[in-house]
């Protein structure tokens, strides 16, 4: 089979990373993501917690950890689940189609996913980048409304239908721009593939 101009190889393969990436994310942080690990990622402080994040007493037998230390757990342990995900939809779907991206542009290209997404869930990138962009105002003004069992509402500043849950998932997806186009530039420059 002859093989296809270079600029059409690079942009179909951009474009079937590009979808990949930006099409799992949502997968991955609304469905791969658990529940307990959606709630720990962003806490902060130096109060001793253990691992299932009740707190410690003076007598607690059981291993504890800060706060702040749980918090980075949980967002290692959501990280590494979307990583897995990325890694493994991507090589299935570029081999299905005869392809193959070379592993240090996958990894590359996974890296940069992974580094940036711990970086933006654990909040404080976030809040930075809004506050520079003058979005904080979009963060504290649309929160998301809601209503317990007793009907009383409350409003949240991060979950599902906030603006912080928009700005984050913005982020993800430009940045999903950047790594797919070092992905698809690492495996298609001269030389990449022997």
């Amino acid at each position: 089979m002859p093989r296809l101009p270079l600029s059409t190889e690079r942009l179909a393969l951009f474009g079937t990373l590009l979808a990949t990436f930006g099409e799992l994310h949502p997968l991955c942080d609304h469905w791969v993501q658990g529940s307990k690990t959606a709630m720990r990622k962003r806490l902060y402080g130096e109060d001793l917690v253990h691992a299932d994040g009740s707190p410690a007493t003076e007598d607690s037998t059981r291993p504890t950890m800060t706060t702040s230390a749980l918090g980075r757990r949980a967002v290692a342990c959501h990280v590494a689940s979307y990583t897995a995900v990325q890694l493994g939809a991507t090589v299935a779907i570029t081999r299905a189609f005869g392809y193959r991206v070379t592993p240090a542009a996958l990894l590359a290209g996974a890296a940069i996913n992974a580094g940036t997404h711990a970086a933006i869930d654990r909040g404080a990138v976030l809040l930075w980048l809004a506050g520079k962009t003058g979005e904080t105002g979009y963060i504290e003004h649309c929160k998301a409304a809601r209503v317990d069992g007793d009907g009383k509402a409350t409003s949240e500043l991060t979950g599902p239908g906030s603006a912080w849950m928009e700005l984050d998932a913005a982020l993800h997806r430009s940045i999903g721009v950047a790594a797919a186009a070092v992905t698809t530039w690492l495996t298609t420059r001269p030389g990449a593939r022997q």
